[in-house]
This record gives structure tokens, C-alpha cells and sequence, in this order.
């Protein structure tokens, strides 16, 4: 048999890649799905007409992952990935049960918040580094962000036609369902990882001490919290100054998700194999802070509307793809989970806090000052990423199969 080519992956690493990316996505499904329908369902039950609380609902799983992603991804180092994945998936699974039995907006918080205790995204993406080398790892986070964005559009096109057919509590049992697949997928579908290198101790105080790490964390929560806000504010945009009917948002969603797909493979390319991660990273936070001030200055009518969420997906697309690549190659190999550990803590306060924020500024100033607000932090975050040292990119020979 021959051996790959180091510009070729292995088969072992498509199928980790695929796999990993199969997790995220079915994972992820169930929490979208929520997205297009939730603030019609909840102004039926009681305490859904507080915008605020709505903001918590969609926000709330935020909450507890950026209280729990440290534990897990340490715990995925000390104990290995597969068992802490698996029991994520099995609380995940618990607070799905617990937001289709609830009949209030507090029961549903309330299953959001155990949701989010199934805090796995750091140990799914330690076990995407272990199994990929390093010139093929951003190509592996793509793919993973790139399911995120696709299972984003099919929730956008499938939630409505849900909601009409079996309700919300329905769409909760379906979330339940999807991450008992993922459950499978881990246990037999997904390759086995290496041995984790053990720690020497201080580990955690060694990823904070990190100026470089803590850029791409500030960064990641940055992303995060711009991406929950837009969806607090921009389908009722699309409703009340794009003209379009809730159940036909997927006609600008779907498109915008797909061609920013078109783009997205270039840019990636581009940062991997000609040595541009820093450029084309940068370039797509100029990008993020242009469709925020975009959406405060010209935010009005269903095209332009259309054409920023289409350049947004484009720099959210880029963004999720190669900063966990740059942080799990700068990390060292004993605390990798704990650095991505603390990565997604970041990101898991953004989500919440972009929910949390988008629902009062909304509520208190208005859309406008949302995306104000958002284009500064963009700003803000490219002031720090401009001093950040790509890290050179090491070509590690396939393992033997």
C-alpha cells in the first residue's frame, strides 16, 4: 500500500474529520432548530412575552458550557476524550427531555441550562487535533464549521415545517433523538484517539499566562457573541423592513450559507497551504465589523439585508474554521484540552451574554445600537489580533494505518 502524500490526508483522518464534524452537527441541530420558531412559540406560554427572557432561552446553554468547558477538557485530558464526549451527549440528551416537558418559559431555561452541562466542544475538538496532523487540522475544523453552518440552514428551512407538525415539545424530543445518534457515532464511528500526553502540573495557570491563547479566546467570545445577537434582532428584520414572512426566512438563509461556503474553501485553502493564516484571519474580522456597521447604517430592505448575512456567514465561516486550528497548534500536546477547554468557555460566555445583550439593547435602544455595539467589539478584537504570531506550520508524516 502506499503511503499518502503529506499534501494528502489519510483515510483515517477523513473519517475523523467527518465523523467529528457528524457530532457537532447533529448536536447543533437540535439547538438551531429553536432559533426561527421559539419567539412565536413562547409569546403562547407564560412569561414568553419578556423579550429578555426569550434572549435567555436562546442564550441560556451558554451559561452553563462557559462553566463547565475547563472541567471537561481537562477531564478529557486525565481521562481520555470518548468517555467525557459521551457523557456531554448523555446530559445533553437529559435537558432536552426536561425543555419538551416544560410548559412554561422558566422549564425551558431550565432544559437550556442542563443542555449546555453537556459542555463538550472542547473534548470533540482535542480529539480532532489528536487524530489530524498539523497541515491538514484547519481543513478538519472546516469541515466541522462548515456542518455547523449547513445544519444552520437546514434548521432555518425544516424548523417552521416542524413547528406546524409536531410543536415545540416535539422539536425538544428530535433534539433528544439526534444526540443519542451523536452518542453512536462516538462509540463506533469515530477513530481511536492516541494516548494524552500527561501534564507535569499548571497546566491551567500556563494557558492563562498566554498572552497569544487568551487573543484567540477573546476572540472566540467576541464571534460568538455577535453571532447569538444577530439572530436576536435580524428575523424580525427580515419580518418587519426585508417584507418576508417567518416561514420563508430560509430563501435568504439557505443561499447566503452556501455561497459564503463558496468563499470560505479558498480562504482556508489559502491560510493553509501558502502560509496566510494571519492575513486571511484578519481580513475576515474586517469583514465581521463591516457587516455590523453595514447592518446600523444600511440595514433596511430584504437585499441589503440578504447581502450582509450572505458576507457575515463568509467571515463567521473563515473565523470558526481556523482559530481552533491556531490555538490547538500553538498549545502545548499535555494541556491541549485544557487550552481548548478554556477557548470554549470564552465562547460559550459569548453565547450567552450575546443572547443576554442583544435581548436588552434590543429591547432598551433598539437594533441599531446592537450592531453598533457589535462592529466596535469586531474592532476591538482586531486591535489584538494584530499583534498575534501565526504559528509555523509543522509537517508531521501520516501515521501508519
Amino acid at each position: 500500500m502506499s503511503v499518502p502524500s503529506r499534501d494528502s490526508m489519510t483515510p483515517a483522518e477523513r473519517r475523523a474529520g467527518m465523523s467529528l464534524a457528524a457530532i457537532f452537527a447533529l448536536r447543533m441541530l437540535g439547538l438551531f432548530l429553536i432559533l426561527p420558531v421559539f419567539a412565536v412559540h413562547a409569546s403562547g406560554i407564560p412569561g414568553g412575552d419578556n423579550l429578555t427572557l426569550v434572549g435567555l432561552a436562546i442564550g441560556a446553554y451558554g451559561l452553563t458550557q462557559a462553566c463547565l468547558q475547563i472541567a471537561y477538557g481537562a477531564a478529557s485530558d486525565r481521562f481520555g476524550r470518548k468517555p467525557v464526549i459521551v457523557f456531554g451527549l448523555i446530559l445533553f440528551v437529559a435537558g432536552s427531555i426536561v425543555a419538551a416537558l416544560a410548559d412554561d418559559i422558566q422549564m425551558i431555561i431550565a432544559g437550556r441550562v442542563l443542555q449546555g452541562a453537556g459542555a463538550i466542544s472542547a473534548a470533540v475538538t482535542a480529539l480532532a487535533a489528536d487524530l489530524t496532523r498539523d497541515q491538514h487540522r484547519t481543513k478538519v475544523m472546516a469541515m466541522i464549521g462548515s456542518s455547523i453552518g449547513l445544519v444552520f440552514a437546514l434548521s432555518m428551512v425544516a424548523a417552521p415545517l416542524l413547528y406546524a407538525a409536531v410543536g415545540m415539545d416535539g422539536i425538544f424530543w428530535l433534539t433528544a433523538l439526534l444526540a443519542a445518534g451523536a452518542i453512536g457515532v462516538v462509540l463506533w464511528v469515530v477513530p481511536e484517539a492516541p494516548p494524552v500526553p500527561r501534564a507535569n502540573g499548571g497546566s491551567f495557570i500556563d494557558v492563562l499566562r498566554d498572552g497569544q491563547l487568551m487573543r484567540l479566546n477573546f476572540g472566540v467570545f467576541a464571534l460568538h457573541l455577535i453571532q447569538t445577537t444577530m439572530w436576536v434582532m435580524v428575523p424580525a428584520a427580515l419580518v418587519a423592513s426585508g417584507g418576508l414572512p417567518m416561514p420563508e426566512h430560509w430563501k435568504v438563509y439557505l443561499p447566503a450559507v452556501l455561497l459564503s461556503f463558496v468563499v470560505m474553501v479558498p480562504a482556508v485553502i489559502l491560510a493553509e497551504r501558502h502560509d496566510r493564516l494571519k492575513q486571511v484571519f484578519n481580513a475576515a474580522i474586517v469583514l465581521l465589523a463591516l457587516v455590523q456597521f453595514g447592518l446600523w447604517l444600511w440595514g433596511d430592505g430584504l437585499v441589503p439585508l440578504a447581502l450582509l448575512l450572505t458576507l457575515f456567514f463568509v467571515a463567521f465561516n473563515v473565523l470558526e474554521a481556523t482559530q481552533p486550528s491556531w490555538i490547538s497548534r500553538i498549545a502545548a500536546p499535555h494541556a491541549k484540552g485544557t487550552a481548548l477547554g478554556v477557548y470554549n468557555t470564552l465562547q460559550s460566555i459569548g453565547l450567552f451574554m450575546g443572547g443576554l445583550l442583544g435581548g436588552w439593547l434590543g429591547q432598551r435602544f433598539g437594533p441599531g445600537a446592537v450592531s453598533l455595539v457589535c462592529g466596535v467589539l469586531a474592532l476591538v478584537w482586531l486591535a489584538l489580533s494584530s499583534g498575534m504570531h501565526p504559528p509555523a506550520l509543522r509537517t508531521v508524516p501520516a501515521a501508519k494505518s
